[in-house]
């Protein structure tokens, strides 16, 4: 089974029924399907190829979805990329990937137009923006000209369906390889460990469909189980709880900052909409804290279920009960699909309770793109090395401890440590520079940058981070500065990062 076929088997089901919304528009699963068709149609007709990568800079809309399967009905590699993402991080994501297409809207697109010509692989640029589509293959037009017919790409469940670059972008891409079977089997697994089913209708809100918890987890599931999606555009609390009433959804799912702001809006102004018809309440990304787990069931009477993920394994491993039964500060237990062991640093099981590295067997990806060192450090002996610090206690239940891997985590964003210190160290007053996170009750951490500067030179908070804003997306530029005369560093002479977010 591939993800097209899929489409086609869900179709035949809920073929008049609704999709996505999006405002005013509804999308049926077969418009979405005869859409998606026409996409298809529309690439090869480029001369797309089994394969070959289409980089994606695109919001959440039913056009992302639409392009999505386009690409994978005919055996060519999404890379959905975060539209945040500046030129310098792009370019390193490019060159790695080397896609043929460039699908984009026109604020993403417009500030690349420039330095296009630096993406050697790219063939065609295509504007998803009607009446702004410039001198790029039109969406618009596309879709009007190109048949709407099946196409047949001879795929193989195995086949790469999917590229996503979760970290890591300017020092060391590391795009995570995931198959077609992959996506049916996490989504199989997903929906099962919900209880989901066609009666759900389900909010798309501050998940971004270029990572995979959005992707994967709220989407394809979805639509794989014949829910519907509604998709919010915006960071609006507000928004949210009045759509919630107004769709009369059932599930949400999200990252505990947007659980956190909306307990605070409850805390300023009560809860102002029926929320009734909610029966489903999801935390993922990183570890929810336990005051707002305790402040949602007070204001909003639901529990919040949290699972454990990483795009690795494609999405989550692992879920608490949906009865809200679940012990406090645990993840659950593994999906259907999954194993799960925790190690010591020779790879040896550890006993219950102990903590180790927690390692995971499953349809996990076939690895990074082009980038076999990595794979092997990550995948070892048919087992994923997560990096992740964790416990299982007597009754199979998972802690998650803390990272053994140099990560900052920001309202969930994985943000690798190395991408801003490359920047800083680019700079022509910077000696060395050395990146940490520090501890923020909302966001659950915020980014501290500390450098040392060459002799004779001077320079200012602002000034630096003036100089990241113009090569990283602007939540990795670092909150906080500080100018020391030199690093602290070990015996063997590496940074002792924690010295660091103690100053």
């Amino acid at each position: 089974m591939n993800l097209g076929r899929k489409l086609e088997e869900v179709v035949r089901r809920y073929g008049a029924k609704t999709a996505i919304v999006l405002g005013d528009r509804r999308i049926s699963y077969s418009e979405l399907d005869e859409a998606s068709n026409k996409v298809a149609n529309a690439l090869l007709a480029l001369g797309v190829k089994k394969g070959d990568r289409v980089a994606m800079l695109l919001s959440n809309t039913p056009e992302f979805v639409i392009f999505f399967f386009g690409i994978v009905k005919i055996g060519a590699i999404a890379a959905p990329m975060d539209t945040r993402y500046k030129f310098y991080e792009l370019k390193a994501l490019f060159d790695n990937c080397q896609p043929k297409i460039l699908v984009a809207e026109s604020p993403f697109l417009e500030p690349l137009v420039p330095e296009l010509p630096k993406f050697k692989s790219v063939e065609h640029v295509i504007n998803l923006t009607p009446g702004n589509e410039g001198p790029f293959v039109s969406y618009r037009e596309m879709l009007s000209t190109s048949p709407a017919n099946k196409v047949s790409a001879g795929l193989q469940a195995d086949d790469t369906a999917l590229i996503f670059y979760a970290s890591g972008t300017t020092s060391r891409p590391r795009g995570v390889m995931l198959s077609h079977e992959s996506f049916i089997a996490e989504a199989k697994a997903s929906g099962d460990g919900f209880a989901q089913t066609e009666k759900d209708i389900v909010i798309l809100f501050a998940l971004p469909l270029y990572h995979t918890f959005g992707l994967e987890v709220l989407l394809l599931t979805s639509l794989f189980r014949g829910s519907t999606v509604v998709m919010l555009p915006g960071l609006s609390i507000d928004s949210l709880v009045e759509t919630i009433e107004k769709e009369r959804a059932t599930m949400f799912m999200g990252v505990p900052y947007i659980f956190a702001l909306a307990n605070n809006l409850a805390e300023k102004e009560g809860v102002k909409c029926d929320l009734s018809s909610l029966r489903l309440c999801v935390s993922s990304a990183q570890s929810l804290p336990l005051i707002v787990r305790e402040q949602f069931k007070r204001y909003y009477g639901f529990d919040i279920v949290e699972v454990y993920g990483l795009s690795e394994a494609v999405a989550h491993v692992t879920r608490q009960p949906v009865d809200g039964t679940g012990k406090p500060c645990s993840v659950g237990t593994p999906l259907s699909i999954w194993e799960i062991k925790i190690v010591d640093n020779d790879g040896k099981e550890v006993p219950v309770n102990q903590p180790g590295e927690i390692i995971i067997k499953g349809p996990f990806m076939k690895g990074y793109y082009a980038n076999p060192e990595d794979t092997a450090e990550m995948i070892k002996d048919g087992w994923l090395y997560t990096g992740d610090i964790g416990r299982i206690d007597e009754n199979g239940e998972i802690f998650i401890l803390g990272l053994k891997k140099d990560m900052i985590l920001i309202k969930g964003q994985n943000i690798y440590p190395l991408d801003i210190e490359t920047v800083l160290r680019n700079h022509p007053k910077v000696a060395e520079a050395a990146v940490v996170g520090i501890p923020d009750e909302l966001k659950g951490e915020r980014i501290r940058a500390v450098v040392t500067l060459n002799n004779g030179h001077l320079a200012t908070e602002r000034e630096l981070q003036d100089f990241c804003r113009q090569y990283l997306a602007n939540y990795k530029v670092p909150k906080q500065i500080m100018f020391v005369e030199s690093l602290p560093r070990t015996a063997a002479g590496k940074v002792r990062k924690e010295k660091l977010k103690q100053l």
